[in-house]
């Protein structure tokens, strides 16, 4: 569970050093400061919770098929 939370808060805190940053002291920022916190944005728009998880689960009105009478 470390080993994929760890990257998760060293990418976010890396788009939060970015963005205030460039809120803070927008004449010292630069292009890479202006990347991350457009990349970290940019991201955040990803339709990310319409992706499927899995197979779908079989309906139950659907016929059973069963697959040991098929001959190969």
């Amino acid at each position: 569970m470390v080993r994929r939370w760890v990257p998760v808060l060293v990418l976010g805190g890396m788009w939060w050093w970015a963005v205030l940053r460039l809120l803070l002291e927008p004449q010292h920022a630069g292009v890479v400061e202006g990347a991350v916190a457009a990349g970290g944005w940019g991201l955040s728009l990803l339709p990310v919770h319409v992706a499927s998880s899995g197979r779908p689960e079989k309906a139950a009105d659907e016929p059973a098929v069963d697959r040991t009478d098929i001959p190969s």
